[in-house]
């Protein structure tokens, strides 16, 4: 039985439920002018194109005139039409593959989130990029612009043989991406944000560039509450430096004051570029994060 549900699963990154529910949810950005209920994008030439291309499932609140009324009549179930827009808006996911990330099951949280992205993007027909960036100096591992139903298994695949190892801090892979992508959207940033870099100048780059910040802070367990006994030699896992402790309860305090001070400030940072930003637990139940703490945060509906 046991095989018999490994071989039914669509993919390996989330259940099967999960991702029926994750097709029936929407991006909720503040910054683009759309008509969500209609399915339509409101391009800034004026005027929508009528092109068909793909069917997604009937979210209440959507406009009924979009509803394929025959497949309806035979499978009792509302599906939407979708059409080609004349101005495609972009969800542009940078996930941090470098190798703080890979520390317990950081980086599998952030394939996880990138795919769940990904899939909202897809199915509402936005044009869905994914970025990997490990190694300094290197070019982002790229899953190029896609759109619709067809593209959401060659998505799985690429986010599934991504390893994380490298040194380019988040700050110089965004700056990487911004070289080669256009158009404009969302830009969903995964990361530890584990870096000594200034974001201001990336995070205007994007700002510039029409995409609307939605950064990410994927941080383990241990990260978010650390139990320190005795003395320890701390090991940067990206430069190799090492810092000796021994007064383990002054760290742990110093330590929570500066990472809610990290968490603060990269907050601002994307609210003064109107953005937004979270800090997730990678412990914490993929379906809590989905559909709990983004639908509260306003960030999908």
């Amino acid at each position: 039985m046991a095989e018999s549900t490994a071989l039914t699963q669509f993919t390996s990154l989330f259940e099967n439920k999960t991702l029926s529910m994750l097709e029936r949810m929407r991006l909720n950005p503040t910054r683009r002018l759309t008509n969500r209920s209609q399915g339509e994008h409101l391009s800034g030439k004026g005027g929508t194109s009528t092109e068909f291309s793909d069917y997604r499932n009937y979210v209440p609140g959507d406009d009924v005139r979009y509803i394929d009324w025959n497949i309806f009549s035979r499978l009792n179930r509302p599906f939407m039409k979708q059409y080609q827009f004349e101005e495609e808006m972009h969800v542009v996911v940078i996930l941090d593959a470098s190798s703080s990330m890979d520390y317990e099951d950081k980086f599998e949280r952030g394939k996880q989130l990138a795919a769940a992205f990904g899939v909202m993007g897809l199915l509402n027909f936005e044009k869905v990029s994914v970025y990997a960036c490990n190694q300094h100096g290197t070019r982002p591992v790229r899953f190029p612009p896609a759109t619709g139903r067809a593209s959401m298994k060659r998505l799985f695949d690429f986010l599934i043989g991504l390893e994380p190892g490298g040194d380019e801090p988040v700050e110089l892979a965004v700056e990487d991406v911004l070289r080669t992508h256009r158009g404009r959207g969302i830009a969903v940033i995964l990361s530890d944000f584990e870096s000594f870099g200034d974001l201001q100048r990336p995070l205007n780059m994007l700002f510039s560039a029409g995409l609307e910040i939605f950064g990410v802070q994927i941080l383990a367990p241990s990260e978010i509450n650390p139990e320190i006994n005795g003395d320890l030699r701390l090991v940067d896992s990206e430069t190799g430096q090492t810092l000796d402790i021994s007064s383990a309860g002054d760290l742990l305090g110093l330590y929570h004051e500066h990472r809610l001070m990290l968490e603060e400030h990269l907050s601002t940072l994307c609210r003064q570029r109107s953005g937004r930003f979270l800090t997730v637990n990678s412990g914490d139940p993929l379906e809590y994060v989905l559909f709990d703490l983004l639908r509260r945060k306003g960030w999908v509906r």
